[in-house]
């Protein structure tokens, strides 16, 4: 058969329906067949090793601060150790855009490597949630006779223990996510604690168990396919050139039964020897031989089971594969296309201007503005003073001891209130009043733009910010 017959030979009416639902709408429950090979066991050191650092992240400290804190209360970021404030949350978006881009990107050239691999509802489903249940309940036949069985000793035994192991899990998921939002320390303090002192968060804790629960018991496969964006957007991304988990039909139609000493390719048969291994394995009940599908996350788990399929009957693996479309019809090596050279060089631009960001950002952050309401006040000695509210944000752990000085021309600074000394708390903020007095015979406009720089003791210039002076100077005709 030739590539283009083989290529109309394709069977497109699947498209039409979703696998996880039956011909009446209703939810179809995929009993996944436990997977083995290379590619599965890579998949579980990798999420052994994601996983890890998951539930260790808040408790790793960098110069004593928290790997990853996202403590959206507070307004308080960290990351990497480098503490980030509302103020830079433009560095924050940059950041979010680039990894956008990047899995974009991915998409793009690799298909949904990211899906199989990284993301966190594959981990937690297929190794955590789906290994306890097979350890509890059994292979996928085992586990179909069990639900379709009554409810006898041993499916009680058997549904609570598991169900149990996942509520336990969910619970413990939910405070690794909580201690990301208000740190490991004060998680620690909510436990240890009487809980009746913490019954908000003690509910909220509850509830995102229960959601955790729900996904991973019962929603499952239904997040990828429903529910996650980044599926949606899939479809929009790949391209005949976009590498994915792809059965090679050029090579293995027309299917047929394997069949000793035969030479299939006189019988007129390809290499697939219609074993529906690579179904049976399928997380989200698909057929991959099917072609690329919305439901589809690149998990391996068909390659593996095909890949021993060919090896047991003697036949060449790599039938289920990744690879291109463009790469299985015209067996093209793997190339850029323009589409992806683009994505590159807009995702190199964004690292860029955030690694200048982040090398050009000042420890401190401040905001001087004129008092509303208050105009200019003459003094003795032909001065004049403007009054000035002051915000400085120390985005250090060290506190920081520090004063307001004119960086062009004479000035006074007149701290208002009993403190005289500009300290700036770290990790925090500091805030107050102050007068600017000048000398009448160094202004030269009513309205006079000036630069005030912050300092630190040892006069060093943490940070600038522009103003404007106000005086009763008549303008010159």
């Amino acid at each position: 058969m030739q590539k283009k017959e083989k290529e109309e030979y394709m069977d497109q009416s699947f498209r039409d329906s979703i696998g996880t639902v039956d011909e009446e709408g209703k939810r179809k429950w995929v009993y996944p067949k436990k997977p083995k090979g290379k590619l599965y066991n890579a998949r579980t050191w990798v999420s052994v090793f994601l996983l890890a650092i998951l539930f260790s992240g808040p408790f790793i400290r960098i110069d004593g601060q928290p790997l990853l804190l996202i403590n959206i209360i507070e307004r308080k970021f960290v990351i990497f150790g480098q503490i980030f404030w509302p103020q830079d949350f433009y560095i924050f978006v940059l950041i979010m855009l680039a990894g956008v881009l990047f899995i974009v990107l991915f998409t793009v050239v690799f298909g949904r490597l990211f899906c199989g691999w990284v993301c966190p509802q594959t981990i937690f489903m297929e190794m955590v949630f789906r290994k306890i249940e097979y350890w509890i309940e059994g292979d996928f036949k085992h586990q179909k006779r069990l639900n379709d069985g009554p409810w006898n000793g041993e499916k009680i035994r058997k549904k609570v223990l598991k169900h149990g192991i996942f509520f336990l899990i969910s619970f413990i998921i939910s405070n690794t996510f909580l201690a990301y939002i208000i740190g490991s320390e004060a998680l620690i303090e909510v436990i240890t604690d009487n809980p009746m002192n913490h019954i908000g968060g003690l509910v909220s804790i509850l509830i995102f168990t229960g959601v955790f629960y729900w996904v991973f018991s019962w929603f499952r496969e239904q997040v990828c396919i429903v529910a996650c964006p980044y599926g949606r957007l899939q479809s929009v991304m790949l391209d005949r050139n976009s590498i994915v988990v792809a059965y090679d039909y050029i090579r293995g139609e027309i299917r047929g039964k394997f069949k000793k000493n035969e030479d299939r390719t006189q019988a007129n048969k390809g290499d697939c020897i219609d074993c529906n291994q690579c179904v049976d394995v399928c997380p989200t009940g698909i057929d991959i031989r099917n072609g690329t599908q919305l439901e589809c996350v690149n998990c391996t788990a068909c390659i593996d089971a095909c890949d021993h399929m060919m090896e047991s009957v003697g036949l060449p693996k790599g039938l289920i594969r990744y690879d291109s479309e463009e790469g299985i019809v015209n067996k093209a090596a793997k190339k850029f296309t323009p589409r992806s050279i683009g994505y590159s060089i807009v995702l190199l631009l964004i690292m860029g201007l955030v690694s200048f960001l982040l090398i050009s950002r000042t420890d401190v952050d401040a905001s001087i503005l004129k008092t509303p309401g208050q105009q200019y006040q003459k003094r003795e000695n032909n001065q004049v003073s403007n009054l000035y509210n002051y915000k400085i944000i120390n985005k250090t752990f060290e506190e920081i001891p520090a004063e307001i000085r004119m960086m062009e021309g004479e000035g006074e600074i007149q701290y208002i209130g009993n403190n005289q000394e500009l300290i700036i708390p770290s990790e925090s903020m500091a805030e107050g009043t102050f007068f600017l007095i000048r000398n009448m015979g160094d202004i030269e406009d009513r309205n006079t733009k000036v630069r005030l720089g912050i300092y630190s003791k040892e006069g060093e210039l943490l940070d600038e910010v522009k103003t404007s002076f106000a005086a009763p100077v008549k303008r010159k005709k």
